[in-house]
């Protein structure tokens, strides 16, 4: 099965284990991320100003790439997934906004957001399936009590995102399960980590994310998984105790795709 796939910036460089892993894992399970030929930034977060369409437009052009492939649209990124899901919202049910964009674009055929946009953990949860999954692991991380942490752009908004229950998500706990680990569930695996405040109130930033790693560790948490570069970059900048990584990178552990570590 193949499908394309949006990388995204920080996956280029600081986050290149998310991107790795995501793609040998994904080999594994039966699937091919064909990365989109030249992709553009997303755009960093999605702006909700009605007459602003410029930080879209490389969104737009990805989600039309997928389109002509006949292929969903795959990101693993939280904010990647973030804009370009709600890019995707937009163009389907503003008929202003995809006006200006359609007419901007200049192509034969409009774009109306008839894209299937997919993060990879629906990708694994919908096309794979969790017992799938487990069925191709070789290395099941049995002993591991890991806390999933979902942070802000995940889930939120839940009307445009509408991946899982934004305030009792279980995605990436099913997920925990399928690798053999034991997830735990603790109250501020949704809350903001501080990393949108971090360079102008660095001490807001310490606080919420201590907040988040003391909750998890409370709880009974060994260790961290994100889908966030830049809550992972903000939950170990302000000193986590515990460690913290991607989620692909145990996925692909448990594959047999990624030596253990000792963590």
């Amino acid at each position: 099965m193949k499908m394309s796939y949006f990388p995204g910036c920080t996956l280029k460089n600081k986050a290149k284990d998310l991107d790795e892993y995501a793609r040998k894992s994904a080999e594994v399970l039966g699937i091919t991320l064909e990365e989109i030929e030249n992709w553009q930034c997303c755009g960093g977060v999605f702006t909700t100003s009605k007459d602003e369409i410029a930080t879209k437009l490389s969104s737009v052009r990805a989600l039309m790439d997928a389109k002509s492939k006949e292929q969903p649209l795959v990101s693993v990124c939280s904010a990647c997934h973030n804009v370009i899901k709600q890019t995707n919202h937009a163009m389907r049910n503003d008929s202003e906004f995809a006006d200006k964009v359609n007419r901007y674009m200049s192509e034969n055929e409009p774009y109306n957001g008839e894209t299937e946009v997919l993060h990879y953990l629906e990708m694994l949860r919908d096309k794979v399936g969790f017992d799938s999954l487990k069925e191709k692991v070789v290395n099941p991380l049995k002993g591991k009590k890991i806390g999933a942490y979902y942070g802000c752009l995940l889930l939120r908004p839940n009307s445009v995102m509408a991946m899982d229950d934004p305030e009792n998500p279980t995605i990436m706990e099913e997920l925990i399960k399928a690798i053999g680990a034991t997830p735990v569930v603790y109250g501020m695996r949704n809350e903001c980590c501080g990393g949108y405040v971090s360079v102008e109130s660095p001490e807001l930033a310490k606080k919420k994310s201590d907040a988040v790693v003391a909750n998890a560790k409370a709880q009974g948490a060994d260790m961290i998984i994100t889908a966030c570069p830049l809550c992972r970059y903000n939950l170990i900048k302000n000193g986590a105790d515990i460690p913290v990584v991607y989620f692909t990178e145990l996925l692909a552990q448990a594959l047999g795709v990624k030596e253990a570590e000792n963590e």
